[in-house]
């Protein structure tokens, strides 16, 4: 019997031929019912007499299953996938039809908002639910796709469901098919061309969400196919799929781990996949067990605890001291649900290092880096494996190296350098003190924080320190300005008892401002931080032609104003001093259902935390 026929059971879970099974149960605390639950579904159609003869019905609803067009067909699978709210921008009676099922709708105020909306419900859910949106075809489906390829480059599962033109004019230019347009940008992307097939296009988007390498699913119905009444049969036929666990082989891993316990110097690369697989707990015991520091990606920040003795920090493309030394050093790198992905976005691999990598998608192995031993698989089930083989090599207690104090003595010596600038008594306020504030202000098992693109993302990144798996959001290997309250909004339909907070610029408010309105009509208080300097705080000395005659990179503006016309509390801040007050009111404020935005007038600070 080989490795890979093997039965080999790792704690709870079973492996036969490198695959298993996860039984997945309600994911208590945030109400997203799992797929154990949508049993009901397959359950054999029983039937009720009309005046027309017996009428098949679906178990699970307790409604008729035929005379159902597309569009009902689909919200009936919506509902009975668990999907409990939709992000949505009309036009498309799909809209209507998804209400009428009792599934809970949000309107954005533009079709990107709803899609980053959406994407932060997924990435605060372990792939156990999913963001789902809505979108009228043509117009609404291209305004959309600046959020899905933000989805795309940070392997986010979501489900785009956006209208399509009739079948006689879909291939007719210059009509806008999405499912063709979004294919380079979507992990599957596919039309439904035959009402009869509503259900297997709906089961292939449900199974590639929740397996294998994550990333947006795009699902396009045709107008007629919407409006078209679809056979008898499909509903009651629809199967929802699981999701199934796959794990490396068992040699690989006994060879990974004489890799790990042999290196002089390793380190722990510990990315989304760790979060998405919910594998916190694993992670921390294979650190402990082992004694070797974790570095988190941008993606995988909160995926391991920044206040552990044996954390390094986070990393955008700034990142902390401990961090970048580890990076630079380590002998043996071992990566954990990561792509790795080459980014300008996140801390380069120095060459010369012997690699260990896991992922769920094979296609990332030997990518952009040469890797010595693959691991592919579930993040959870990996490290269950590579644990065991640990504890059969070194004992159940692990070992000690030393390298916690290590750790601690350059992060005190990098901390000697940023404690004036993050305590700063400046005006305007420094950057560095309002993210010092929110780092001291905030209970961070009961938080959530995001950052938005350019200088706030490489501010906070490395100071903010997340204790709790998805008390930070991390993205972006591509950086769309504005995504951080719409993605605060989505965060907070999945933890709607956590205090969701994001940063950013005044730049970035342009882009998705008035989502604080959509914030406020939705009852998910969100508080956001604006650092109002005024202009571009990434190209504080770029661009002096076309600033200095045409005023590019500046900007201004009341936002604590703007928000309260839009029914949120505007909260200005001028001076240090008043910064740590603000944080505590917005928490008050969010507790008691009020959305807020605090406008900090705020310096252009050029310095980051980055050493090449």
């Amino acid at each position: 019997m080989g490795d890979t026929d093997r039965i080999y059971a790792p704690r709870k879970l079973l492996t036969i031929g490198c695959c298993v099974q996860e039984s997945l149960s309600i994911h208590q605390g945030k109400g997203i019912p799992q797929p154990d639950i949508l049993r009901s579904a397959r359950v054999p159609a029983t039937y009720i007499s009309g005046s027309d003869g017996e009428k098949p019905v679906n178990p699970a609803s307790g409604l008729q299953e035929d005379n159902l067009d597309g569009n009902e067909t689909i919200a009936r699978i919506l509902k009975l996938e668990g999907v409990e709210w939709v992000a949505c921008f009309p036009s498309n009676n799909l809209i209507e039809a998804v209400a009428k099922e009792g599934i809970r709708l949000v309107m954005f105020r533009h079709e990107r908002g709803a899609v980053m909306a959406a994407d932060g419900f997924s990435r605060s859910s372990d792939r156990k639910g999913f963001g789902v949106v809505i979108t009228q075809g043509g117009p609404g489906a291209e305004n959309a796709m600046g959020g899905i390829a933000q989805a795309f480059a940070d392997n986010s599962p979501i489900l785009l469901l956006p209208g399509g033109p009739g079948l006689a004019a879909w291939s007719v230019r210059p009509n806008f098919s999405p499912s063709r347009a979004y294919d380079p940008i979507a992990k599957q992307s596919e039309a439904i061309f035959q009402s009869g097939q509503v259900g297997n296009v709906m089961r292939r988007a449900f199974h590639a969400l929740r397996n294998g390498k994550a990333g947006p699913v795009v699902v396009e119905t045709p107008a007629d196919i919407a409006a078209g009444e679809v056979p008898d049969g499909v509903l009651s036929g629809y199967q929802s799929p699981k999701r199934f666990i796959s794990t490396p082989s068992l040699s690989d891993v006994k060879d990974a781990v004489k890799l790990l316990l042999s290196a002089k110097k390793p380190v722990i690369w510990a990315g989304g996949g760790v979060l998405f697989g919910g594998a916190t707990e694993e992670l921390k015991e294979l650190a402990e067990l082992t004694d070797i520091p974790v570095y988190t990606t941008m993606q995988g920040k909160s995926a391991f605890p920044e206040d552990h003795p044996l954390a390094l920090g986070a990393g955008s493309g700034a990142t902390t001291l401990p961090a970048y030394t580890w990076l630079q050093e380590s002998d043996v790198l071992f990566a954990i649900g990561s792509s790795l992905s080459h980014t300008g976005y996140g801390q380069p691999i120095p060459a010369g290092k012997v690699i260990i990598q896991n992922t769920d998608n094979v296609e990332d192995i030997n990518k952009q880096e040469s890797v010595d031993v693959a691991l592919p698989g579930d993040a959870k089930a990996t490290l269950l494996m590579v644990i065991d083989e640990v504890k059969a090599a070194i004992g159940e207690k692990g070992r000690k190296t030393g390298v916690a104090s290590e750790i601690a003595r350059v992060r005190q010596q990098w901390m000697s350098e940023w404690t004036g600038l993050l305590n700063s008594e400046d005006e305007p306020v420094n950057t560095y003190r309002v993210v010092g504030e929110i780092e001291r202000g905030l209970d961070k098992t009961k938080s959530i924080v995001t950052h938005d693109a350019g200088a706030p993302r490489d501010s906070i990144i490395p100071f903010y320190r997340a204790t709790t798996p998805h008390g930070y959001i991390g993205w972006g290997k591509t950086t769309h300005l504005g995504f951080g309250i719409p993605l605060m909004i989505g965060a907070k339909m999945a933890y709607p008892d956590r205090f969701c907070l994001n940063l950013m610029g005044d730049g970035a408010f342009g882009m998705s401002g008035l989502d604080i309105e959509t914030s406020v009509r939705a009852g998910a208080p969100i508080t956001t931080v604006v650092l109002n300097n005024g202009g571009m705080a990434t190209y504080p000395g770029g661009y002096p032609t076309a600033r200095e005659l045409y005023g590019v990179t500046e900007m201004g503006g009341d936002y604590a104003q703007i928000a309260e016309g839009m029914g949120a509390v505007g909260i200005t801040v001028t001076k240090p001093g008043e910064m740590a007050t603000a944080i505590a009111d917005a928490q008050r404020h969010n507790s008691e259902g009020r959305t807020v935005l605090i406008d900090v007038h705020s310096n252009f600070e050029s310095k980051k935390s980055k050493f090449s």
